[in-house]
């Protein structure tokens, strides 16, 4: 951490000025900008070059009470082999208990295993019970931790314990990268939204995430350009990257790819990659496998031809 940097978190008067001491979010501003971004359009080869790297940044994700291991090893071979030629997805994402079936149906492929934890979706539990959900998906083999922060504490103003939580659950981790899911739709503003992705990251979190795709609103445009510049700015202060993974109503191809232009146009390129940048989605990868058939037989394949996640 730089020196402008230094002390941010030593009380909770000190996080406090400094959260509140952020530049605050012109939402009209915002709201336009992300729109015209948007409007963008992409064709023919660069078309098809976005979807390719889309699928490689999705997060195939099942997180349902009725999740089954048969269920999770048919998406594993999906992620692995969408179909067509196209490239393997970034990671499948499921709960704890199914993390040992993931590793095992993953070995070797470089599809990265992420669990959620920390008693998603709500975050309501004490934190030895997140500390241990989290040790416990990480022993089974995850490569990667989505944890949710506490939005009744971050609401609240007692940022300090908001903070404590995700370094102890970042120290859980050991050499699992830990995502930390602010629920946007939770959080009411922009400025909100600038202060918990500044505190999420402040705390050690590699990625920051939009939501856990069970409340609504989810992953908005705008939203995600607040937490790209977030990245951004947050990089520029401290040298540190870290990525970002906007989840939940993330279903076309269009959205995808309203998504790639945003980070190019507000982070850069550098957060063009899978490592940096992250889709978090059920239901997406089908329809870029088939815009991506589209593209390059002049037809559409019905959605019968791809299996349902």
């Amino acid at each position: 951490m730089t020196t402008s940097l230094a002390g941010v978190a030593s009380s909770e008067a000190a996080l406090r000025a400094f959260l509140h001491g952020l530049p605050g979010v012109d939402r009209v501003g915002a709201d336009q900008r992300a729109a015209v971004l948007g409007t963008r359009s992409i064709k023919t080869t660069a078309k098809a070059a976005a979807i390719d790297l889309a699928i490689s940044m999705v997060d195939l994700t099942t997180l349902e009470g009725a999740d089954t291991a048969g269920k999770v090893r048919a998406m594993c071979t999906k992620a692995m082999h969408p179909g067509g030629g196209a490239p393997r997805v970034a990671a499948v994402c499921v709960y704890p208990d199914l993390v040992a079936v993931a590793v095992e149906a993953l070995r070797g492929s470089g599809v990265k295993v992420a669990s959620v934890a920390t008693a998603f979706p709500s975050g309501r539990t004490s934190l030895e019970v997140k500390v241990s959900d989290t040790a416990l998906a990480v022993a089974a083999g995850a490569d990667e931790i989505d944890m949710v922060i506490d939005r009744g504490a971050f609401l609240s103003g007692r940022y300090t314990k908001v903070l404590e939580e995700i370094v102890a659950v970042k120290q859980a981790c050991g050499d699992a990268h830990l995502k930390v899911i602010l629920e946007t739709g939770e959080l009411a503003t922009y400025d909100n939204v600038r202060r918990a992705s500044w505190l999420a990251m402040l705390a050690g979190a590699d990625f920051i995430k939009t939501s856990t795709g069970k409340v609504a609103p989810a992953a908005t445009l705008p939203v995600t350009l607040v937490m790209l510049e977030a990245v951004r700015d947050f990089r520029d202060a401290t040298g540190r990257q870290v990525g970002v993974k906007p989840a939940g109503g993330i279903r076309t191809t269009k959205d995808a790819i309203k998504n790639l232009v945003l980070v190019n146009e507000t982070a850069g390129d550098d957060w063009l990659s899978p490592d940096w940048f992250r889709l978090g989605a059920s239901s997406l990868l089908n329809d870029l496998l088939m815009q991506r058939q589209k593209l390059a037989t002049g037809r559409y394949a019905g959605p019968d031809y791809f299996t349902l996640d």
